[in-house]
Order: C-alpha cells, then structure tokens, then sequence
C-alpha cells in the first residue's frame, strides 16, 4: 500500500485538516495548547455551493420544495459538523441563506403589479409597494432591502417550514462539547 506524503507526516495541529475539520488555538489567557475543532474552508465552500445551488432563482422547483431540500441539506451538514465551534459563522450565513430565499420568492413574483398586490398583502402601505414594485434595483439588491426584510421575516419563513442554521445547530450539538480539545502541546 503507497502511503499519500501530502497527508502524512508529523505536523503542529493548526497545520492539519482531517474529515473537514481545522484545529485553531482557543486564545484564552493561562491555556497554552488546547485547540479549538472549527470547520475547514473547504467544508464552508462546499455548503455554501450546495445552498446556492437550490436556493438559485432559476432552479425549477416551488418554495416548498426548495425550503424541504434546503433543510434537508441543513441538517446532515450540521448533524456532520456538530462538534465544531461555528455559531458565529453558521448566523451569517443564516442571513444569506435568507436573502437568497426573498430574492426567489421576489423573481417569483415576476410583474410590477403582482409584486404591489403581494408587498400589500404582506402589509406594505400603497404608496411604498408601487414604489418597490416598479424600483429599478436589481432583485438581489431589494431582497437585501428593508423592503422584503420586514415583509418575508425569518418567522414567516418559519411557517413555511424553513429551520435556521444556528437554530439546527443548538438542537443538534451534543451538551457538554465545548468544541476544545487539549492535545498536549506546548
């Protein structure tokens, strides 16, 4: 059997990546040698890459659907990735993963005046949804806009069945890990 010399080898942990997972150092006054488990960048790239796949405007499925798959996807990323610390970063992409979502239902919507009926009906005065309806903005910029921020909020996309990132990450991660690992370094 060949033994692979770019994976092998004798190396500090903040040099090494296994199975998708980094090691960085906890940076706490008094703690020399512990190391934090976080997610590599090609594992941040990957599900990024998956999420813009079904959350992309021209991919032909309903809201439900791609709501269904995005969860789906959601889950197993996070059931693999639970014994990392990335609270921090799984929040942000939370927030676009959101954006990408209005922009779809926005496209969706597709003439000025479907969108003025829709932006009123989600409670947008007349003045302010002929407006946005008839804007010039290109759709990802209004679906970043307060517009559909205020409209499509995170607990409209709660009913329609969509779980947020950090939300599957607390019900998932396991209670005592604090994502640290002392390796015995100094």
């Amino acid at each position: 059997m060949a033994i692979n010399r770019e994976k092998s080898g004798i190396r500090r942990p903040v040099q090494f990546t296994c199975l998708g997972f980094d090691f960085v150092p906890t940076y706490v006054k008094g703690e020399r040698g512990k190391y934090q488990l976080v997610v590599s960048k090609k594992g941040w790239e990957k599900l990024k890459q998956k999420l813009k796949t079904i959350t992309r405007k021209t991919t032909p499925m309903s809201f439900d659907e791609r709501i269904e798959k995005l969860n789906e996807v959601q889950r197993g990323w996070v059931n693999a990735f639970r014994m990392a610390s990335i609270q921090n970063k799984l929040n942000e992409l939370d927030g676009w993963v959101r954006n990408r979502l209005r922009y779809c239902v926005w496209h969706h919507w597709k003439k000025p005046e479907r969108k003025r009926k829709n932006l009123i009906r989600l409670g947008i005065d007349q003045d302010h949804a002929y407006a946005w309806s008839r804007s010039q903005m290109g759709g990802w910029a209004i679906a970043q806009s307060p517009i559909l921020g205020t409209t499509i909020t995170v607990e409209r996309l709660k009913k329609r069945g969509y779980v947020p990132l950090l939300e599957l990450y607390t019900q998932i991660k396991p209670v005592k890990w604090d994502g640290k690992l002392s390796l015995g370094y100094s």
